[in-house]
Protein backbone atom coordinates (compact mmCIF):
# COMPACT_ATOMS: atom_id res chain seq x y z
CA UNK A 1 0.00 0.00 0.00
CA UNK A 2 1.57 3.34 -0.78
CA UNK A 3 -0.13 6.38 1.36
CA UNK A 4 0.82 10.49 0.30
CA UNK A 5 0.87 11.87 4.23
CA UNK A 6 0.10 15.83 4.24
CA UNK A 7 0.60 18.17 6.92
CA UNK A 8 -1.40 21.06 5.42
CA UNK A 9 -0.02 24.51 5.57
CA UNK A 10 0.05 27.43 4.04
CA UNK A 11 3.68 28.58 4.98
CA UNK A 12 5.19 25.28 4.53
CA UNK A 13 3.08 22.14 3.67
CA UNK A 14 4.31 19.01 4.28
CA UNK A 15 4.18 15.56 1.80
CA UNK A 16 5.48 12.87 2.79
CA UNK A 17 5.21 8.71 0.70
CA UNK A 18 5.84 5.31 2.07
CA UNK A 19 4.74 1.88 1.24
CA UNK A 20 4.16 -0.89 3.48
CA UNK A 21 1.37 -3.12 5.29
CA UNK A 22 0.30 -3.38 8.25
CA UNK A 23 2.53 -5.74 10.77
CA UNK A 24 5.35 -5.14 7.58
CA UNK A 25 8.07 -3.02 7.08
CA UNK A 26 7.78 1.09 5.68
CA UNK A 27 9.62 2.36 3.02
CA UNK A 28 10.29 6.10 2.26
CA UNK A 29 9.60 6.56 -0.93
CA UNK A 30 9.56 10.40 -1.15
CA UNK A 31 9.81 13.75 1.31
CA UNK A 32 9.47 17.29 1.01
CA UNK A 33 8.27 20.46 2.05
CA UNK A 34 6.24 22.92 -0.14
CA UNK A 35 6.97 26.51 0.59
CA UNK A 36 5.01 29.61 0.17
CA UNK A 37 5.85 33.00 1.02
CA UNK A 38 3.49 34.77 3.67
CA UNK A 39 3.29 38.07 1.61
CA UNK A 40 2.15 35.97 -1.66
CA UNK A 41 -2.07 36.79 -2.05
CA UNK A 42 -3.63 33.70 -1.00
CA UNK A 43 -5.19 32.28 -3.93
CA UNK A 44 -1.74 32.21 -5.45
CA UNK A 45 -0.25 30.24 -2.17
CA UNK A 46 -3.67 27.80 -2.41
CA UNK A 47 -2.76 27.35 -6.23
CA UNK A 48 0.84 26.36 -5.27
CA UNK A 49 -0.48 23.82 -2.65
CA UNK A 50 -2.63 22.62 -4.78
CA UNK A 51 0.27 21.73 -7.92
CA UNK A 52 2.36 20.15 -5.62
CA UNK A 53 -0.20 17.70 -4.25
CA UNK A 54 -1.46 17.21 -7.67
CA UNK A 55 2.00 16.60 -8.89
CA UNK A 56 2.78 13.92 -6.45
CA UNK A 57 -0.17 11.96 -6.98
CA UNK A 58 0.86 12.16 -10.49
CA UNK A 59 4.39 10.97 -10.04
CA UNK A 60 4.05 8.80 -6.60
CA UNK A 61 0.44 7.12 -7.41
CA UNK A 62 -0.61 6.55 -3.65
CA UNK A 63 -3.39 4.25 -2.93
CA UNK A 64 -4.96 6.36 -0.74
CA UNK A 65 -4.09 10.00 1.03
CA UNK A 66 -4.14 11.14 4.77
CA UNK A 67 -4.15 14.64 6.00
CA UNK A 68 -3.99 16.32 9.40
CA UNK A 69 -7.23 17.40 10.45
CA UNK A 70 -7.16 20.69 11.51
CA UNK A 71 -8.35 21.92 14.82
CA UNK A 72 -8.60 24.75 17.13
CA UNK A 73 -5.53 26.25 17.86
CA UNK A 74 -4.89 29.27 19.62
CA UNK A 75 -3.95 31.35 16.73
CA UNK A 76 -6.86 31.79 14.64
CA UNK A 77 -4.99 32.98 11.51
CA UNK A 78 -2.70 29.86 11.65
CA UNK A 79 -5.73 27.91 11.82
CA UNK A 80 -7.37 29.35 8.24
CA UNK A 81 -4.27 28.75 6.69
CA UNK A 82 -4.03 25.23 7.71
CA UNK A 83 -7.83 24.39 7.12
CA UNK A 84 -7.63 26.24 3.41
CA UNK A 85 -4.82 24.45 2.73
CA UNK A 86 -6.73 21.02 3.70
CA UNK A 87 -9.05 21.31 1.56
CA UNK A 88 -7.36 22.24 -1.29
CA UNK A 89 -5.21 18.44 -0.21
CA UNK A 90 -8.84 16.78 -0.22
CA UNK A 91 -10.27 18.13 -3.15
CA UNK A 92 -6.76 16.44 -5.06
CA UNK A 93 -7.71 13.38 -3.65
CA UNK A 94 -11.22 12.99 -4.55
CA UNK A 95 -10.21 14.92 -8.10
CA UNK A 96 -7.86 11.69 -8.41
CA UNK A 97 -10.13 9.09 -7.13
CA UNK A 98 -8.27 8.05 -3.88
CA UNK A 99 -9.67 7.73 -0.49
CA UNK A 100 -8.72 9.73 2.30
CA UNK A 101 -7.82 9.35 5.82
CA UNK A 102 -8.25 11.98 8.32
CA UNK A 103 -6.36 11.99 11.32
CA UNK A 104 -6.11 14.33 14.81
CA UNK A 105 -2.55 15.13 15.80
CA UNK A 106 -3.34 13.22 18.94
CA UNK A 107 -4.53 10.01 16.48
CA UNK A 108 -1.44 9.98 14.39
CA UNK A 109 0.98 10.68 17.70
CA UNK A 110 -0.70 7.67 19.13
CA UNK A 111 -0.27 5.26 15.52
CA UNK A 112 3.35 6.29 15.76
CA UNK A 113 4.89 6.69 18.98
CA UNK A 114 2.38 4.62 21.06
CA UNK A 115 1.69 7.96 23.32
CA UNK A 116 -1.59 10.65 21.80
CA UNK A 117 0.30 13.01 23.78
CA UNK A 118 4.39 12.60 22.60
CA UNK A 119 5.80 15.64 21.21
CA UNK A 120 7.32 16.87 18.04
CA UNK A 121 10.29 15.25 18.81
CA UNK A 122 9.28 11.73 19.71
CA UNK A 123 7.26 11.54 16.71
CA UNK A 124 10.41 12.56 14.67
CA UNK A 125 12.54 9.98 16.73
CA UNK A 126 10.02 7.00 15.84
CA UNK A 127 9.63 8.02 12.12
CA UNK A 128 13.38 8.05 11.68
CA UNK A 129 13.46 4.92 13.47
CA UNK A 130 10.16 3.34 11.73
CA UNK A 131 11.37 4.50 8.15
CA UNK A 132 15.35 2.91 9.11
CA UNK A 133 16.89 6.49 8.21
CA UNK A 134 20.24 8.11 8.86
CA UNK A 135 18.80 11.36 9.80
CA UNK A 136 15.36 13.32 11.02
CA UNK A 137 13.31 14.66 8.20
CA UNK A 138 13.58 18.23 8.48
CA UNK A 139 11.55 20.60 8.84
CA UNK A 140 8.88 19.10 11.13
CA UNK A 141 6.28 19.42 8.83
CA UNK A 142 8.21 16.40 6.60
CA UNK A 143 8.32 14.49 9.64
CA UNK A 144 4.84 15.21 10.30
CA UNK A 145 3.25 14.22 6.75
CA UNK A 146 5.26 11.12 7.25
CA UNK A 147 4.01 10.15 10.31
CA UNK A 148 0.54 10.92 8.94
CA UNK A 149 1.30 8.50 6.01
CA UNK A 150 2.50 5.85 8.23
CA UNK A 151 -0.66 6.25 10.16
CA UNK A 152 -2.61 5.53 7.29
CA UNK A 153 -1.03 2.51 6.52
CA UNK A 154 -1.79 1.06 9.96
CA UNK A 155 -5.26 2.43 11.01
CA UNK A 156 -6.42 2.93 7.45
CA UNK A 157 -5.89 -0.62 5.73
CA UNK A 158 -7.15 -1.75 9.50
CA UNK A 159 -10.49 0.59 8.93
CA UNK A 160 -10.94 -0.46 4.81
CA UNK A 161 -10.21 -4.10 5.82
CA UNK A 162 -13.60 -4.03 8.92
CA UNK A 163 -15.58 -2.00 6.21
CA UNK A 164 -15.41 -4.73 3.81
CA UNK A 165 -15.95 -6.97 6.08
CA UNK A 166 -19.26 -5.44 7.38
CA UNK A 167 -20.45 -4.96 3.63
CA UNK A 168 -19.83 -8.42 2.79
CA UNK A 169 -22.18 -9.63 6.05
CA UNK A 170 -19.02 -11.26 8.15
CA UNK A 171 -19.16 -7.88 10.63
CA UNK A 172 -22.09 -6.90 12.98
CA UNK A 173 -22.65 -3.82 14.53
Amino acid sequence: MRVLGVDPGLTRCGLGVVDGLPGRRIDLVAVDVVRTPAGTPLGERLLAVEHAVDGWIRQHHPDSVAVERVFSQHNVRTVMGTAQASGVVVLSAVRHGLPMGMYTPSEVKAAVTGSGTADKAQVAAMVTRLLRLDRRPRPADASDALALAICEVWRGSAQARLKAAAAAGGVRR
